[in-house]
């Protein structure tokens, strides 16, 4: 009878957590999909294709990509060599070190983006060095691809770290006692075990920098056609009362997160099947 009983709680429990998730899902991420689509589509596809084939679209959609390719090639690289250390190395400040790789997760976009504009733009500490040799970040491509990559670059090393501690070292040292080279180590034993942790942080990673819109926001200057991103094309857009623009471009967003989201599941389900 009380085997029953806790059954009988067990269940409630477990269908009421899954009624308030479903419920938040709905609210939080069915409806808002459905109304971009619904915004996008309010005045027909003809307005809905101009919107998307606009000259100032097309150029956030390149921005948007070349910031986000150079970003991701960036932190995969440092997201490597970042992991390696923490993991194969014991040195003094190695905590320290952790703590500043994680430090973009706990600043605000905003905050990195006036962080930028007080090293490199004008009167900075960085400014007269910077104009004597007539070089501009603050307002141009430069400083969006700094801006994503501050933001962008603990994911692909938070994502191998614990890879690369389970992995341990055993393999590796017996390899260089081999005469191994270092590259050859890695190569064939260090990237073969981290590898879906590696796809996987690259996945995140990109999706983060795709939709990067506040430390962007502060270095762009918004200047139509040459520093709007995809994220900041939409904002001007919505501010200027062009509604389905807005939310036409905004689909754009939708359906790159969709197809993202798609990968980061077959990463997760090749990675559990090989696991």
């Amino acid at each position: 009878m009380e085997s029953r009983l806790n059954q009988k709680e067990n269940n409630i429990i477990k269908y009421t957590l899954i009624t308030i998730s479903i419920l938040f899902l709905i609210l939080m991420l069915i409806i808002p999909l459905i109304t971009i689509i619904s915004g996008a589509m309010s005045e027909g596809v003809r307005v809905y294709i101009k919107a998307v084939s606009d000259n100032y679209t097309l150029k956030a959609i390149k921005l948007t990509f070349v910031a986000t390719i150079v970003s991701v090639a960036f932190n995969t690289l440092f997201g490597l060599c970042a992991a390696w250390v923490m993991t194969k190395f014991k040195f003094k400040g190695k905590n320290l070190l952790g703590t500043f790789i994680d430090l973009p997760f706990a600043i605000s976009p905003v905050v990195v983006g006036l962080l930028l504009v007080l090293t490199f733009g004008r009167g900075s500490i960085l400014g007269d060095f910077l104009k004597n040799y007539d070089i501009r970040i603050i307002f141009t491509t430069y400083g969006i691809v700094l801006a994503t990559m501050f933001v962008t670059f603990p994911f692909v090393t938070r994502e191998i770290i614990p890879l690369m501690n389970t992995q341990g070292t055993d393999e590796e040292e017996a390899a260089a006692m081999m005469g191994a080279s270092g590259f050859y180590i890695f190569r064939k034993i260090t990237l073969p075990n981290i590898k879906w942790g590696l796809i996987y942080g690259i996945i995140l990673c990109t999706a983060r920098a795709m939709g990067e819109f506040g430390a962007v926001s502060v270095v762009s200057g918004h200047i139509a056609g040459r520093t709007n991103t995809l994220p900041l094309h939409v904002e001007v857009l919505y501010n200027d009362y062009q509604y389905a623009a807005a939310f036409a471009v905004a689909s754009i967003l939708v359906i790159i997160a969709v197809i993202i989201l798609i990968l980061r599941n077959f990463v997760e389900w090749k990675s559990k099947k090989e696991g």
